[in-house]
């Protein structure tokens, strides 16, 4: 398939750029997996298409304020630091921008001194693997003085970095939130389970290569990023648990997907583990665990599509988006969500 299969033509103020309150009150489509018929509902309304037995799986990730805005020491010209991925204590892989000033050995400052760092080695792409140096937590440091790296076609400030965080986030290790769940409140929770749906988490730590687009004119020659990921023995249990008694399994948002789909199998059970996984689902992919699917709606000629288009069916796919385009949907980060059952 070719990458132009996946466009859709997507008018800049649909563009959603704050978070609507309260979370679960925005809009949600739901789609008939087999014959394509869809539905317009709200989010707080999700429970009408879940039954008793059904299986919710949530990526318990938090993002990380990642953004540092700071100066070159000795020089005090400006430098903004994104952080990517821990390589050891204190010692992180960024992207760096300008970054001609951030050669080996060059020093860098952050809040007034709270954060030091200095660039160890600069790598063959252009990143940066820096040692940074504070009082105390790292990541306390961070929290006070670090932002939201919010996706690029965010514009807005985001006044409450707690909107760019999932109720159930737990696991530090995110560059961009797993934006299905920024739907779900604490009382919708608590009310799906009180309905006989079981909720279970895994933990995939979404990287920045999420927001990379597809470059090569033929999807199979994308080579996807790879991001880390992790299940428990409890929610290998649960998923085991609910697919011997024929309820679904249904993934929110496209993390908990790809979690699910990396998973080895054995005799027809999941495993728990963990590891990195650099999946690329697409049209003609045969799902191995996924019933059902919660996502929000993604940006044109992106992987994140091709794996909708995957699960619901291509024409099924580019009918919703068209669908939700004429009815002024809000779509990505702080968008509005589908269902697929």
């Amino acid at each position: 398939m070719k990458k132009s299969d996946f466009y859709y033509n997507l008018p800049e103020k649909l563009i959603a750029q704050t978070p609507v309150e309260p979370r679960n009150s925005s809009r949600l489509m739901k789609i008939n997996r087999e014959t394509g018929e869809i539905v317009h509902s709200r989010f707080y309304n999700l429970c009408d298409y879940l039954k008793k037995g059904d299986l919710l799986v949530l990526n318990n990730s938090r993002v990380l304020p990642a953004r540092l805005y700071g100066t070159k020491k000795g020089t005090g010209s400006n430098i903004e630091f994104l952080l990517l991925e821990q390589r050891g204590d204190k010692l992180w892989e960024i992207i760096c921008r300008p970054g001609k000033k951030a050669k080996v050995g060059a020093e860098f400052i952050f809040g007034d001194g709270k954060l030091t760092a200095t660039v160890t080695e600069v790598k063959d792409d252009g990143n940066r693997v820096v040692k940074f140096d504070c009082e105390g937590s790292f990541f306390a440091a961070l929290d006070e003085i670090g932002q939201m790296p919010l996706p690029p076609y965010i514009t807005e400030k985001l006044e409450d970095k707690e909107r760019y965080q999932t109720v159930y986030s737990k696991e530090l290790g995110s560059a961009a939130a797993p934006t299905a769940g920024l739907h779900f409140t604490e009382e919708m929770l608590d009310e799906i389970k009180a309905m006989g749906v079981d909720i279970a988490y895994v933990t995939l730590h979404v990287g920045l290569g999420t927001f990379r687009p597809v470059k090569e004119d033929d999807i199979l020659d994308h080579k996807m990023h790879s991001e880390h990921y992790e299940m428990s023995t409890e929610t290998a249990e649960k998923i085991n648990s609910t697919k011997k008694n024929g309820g679904r399994v249904i993934a929110v948002g496209t993390t908990s997907c790809r979690t699910l789909e990396s998973m080895e199998l054995e005799n027809g059970l999941v495993k728990a583990g963990e590891g990195y996984t650099d999946i690329f689902i697409y049209p003609g992919y045969k799902f191995k665990l996924l019933d059902g699917l919660v996502t929000n709606f993604h940006l044109p000629e992106s992987t994140l599509i091709m794996l909708v288009s995957a699960f619901a069916g291509y024409e099924n796919t580019m009918n919703a988006y068209k669908t939700a385009v004429e009815e002024k949907y809000r779509f990505f980060s702080f968008g509005d969500a589908m269902v697929i059952l």
